[in-house]
């Protein structure tokens, strides 16, 4: 029987070779070393492909290691001419950098000068400002989360009781957090009091007691530059390519290795 053939060497599972056929139709197979070996001696033999009535056809490849291509025409009348090509494959799915890996987000404990003039304050790990309006879809579940994760943190549902003073509460939270989370949407953007809390929480970043972490919410980077151009350059996590269960552990795993 004849048949080309195209030994393409050693390739990558997931590349793609691409069969480019000048006549209407071709048996097109895909084959390890050892498959090939059986259909060139005439053996049984397993492939990928088949008859191609169209052209291009593209295959991919299954797994890692030596391949080869044929095209013949058993079973079929008339000839056919071919040529292949590889397609480069997609690049890998972009993620940012995990932030335990983010030197200005990793201090030991001794660079965090908590507030202890008051042992009977409550230390945080973590203080989340945020808006009323985030509160179900994302901060309440985050709060959580990172509870869960084995985190002290300041929210206001935990933090706050009937006859409170807001602002002192805050205040004391503000000061006694390492870490600052700030859930930036187009709410937050609109409150007087998130903004009393990113005041507090930048004021606290500049001076190296605290770190600023934004998490964008259904919003823009166009928008978070036009609120603030130095937290649009600040390493972010945005609720639409993270979990709050992937942002939670994320956090936890800075802290805990801090």
């Amino acid at each position: 029987m004849n048949f080309t053939h195209y030994d393409l060497g050693r390739k990558e599972r997931g590349q793609i070779v691409e069969i480019t056929l000048s006549g209407s139709a071709a048996n097109v197979r895909l084959m390890d070393s050892s498959n090939f070996q059986n259909y060139r001696n005439g053996r049984q033999h397993r492939y990928f492909g088949g008859l191609a009535k169209q052209s291009p056809v593209r295959l991919s490849i299954p797994s890692t290691g030596n391949w080869h291509v044929t095209v013949d025409m058993q079973g079929l009348r008339g000839s056919v001419r071919s040529s292949i090509r590889m397609i480069p494959s997609a690049l890998p799915e972009f993620r940012q950098p995990a932030l335990s890996t983010v030197p200005s987000l990793v201090h030991k404990n001794d660079e965090y000068p908590l507030d202890n003039s008051n042992e009977a304050d409550k230390q945080y790990d973590v203080f989340i400002s945020h808006a009323s309006e985030d509160k179900d879809e994302v901060v309440r579940p985050l709060a959580q989360a990172l509870k869960s994760e084995g985190l002290s943190v300041w929210y206001d549902e935990f933090e706050l009781k009937i006859g409170d003073s807001l602002r002192r509460k805050i205040d004391k939270g503000l000061a006694n957090s390492k870490f600052g989370i700030v859930v930036l949407s187009k709410e937050f953007i609109r409150k007087g009091w998130t903004n009393y809390e990113l005041d507090g929480i930048i004021t606290k970043s500049v001076s190296g007691e605290q770190i600023v972490l934004p998490i964008w919410h259904n919003i823009t980077k166009k928008e978070v530059i036009a609120f603030s151009p130095s937290l649009a350059d600040k390493l972010a996590r945005n609720t639409s390519s993270y979990t709050v269960e992937e942002i939670a552990s994320e956090i936890a795993e800075v802290i805990q290795n801090s």
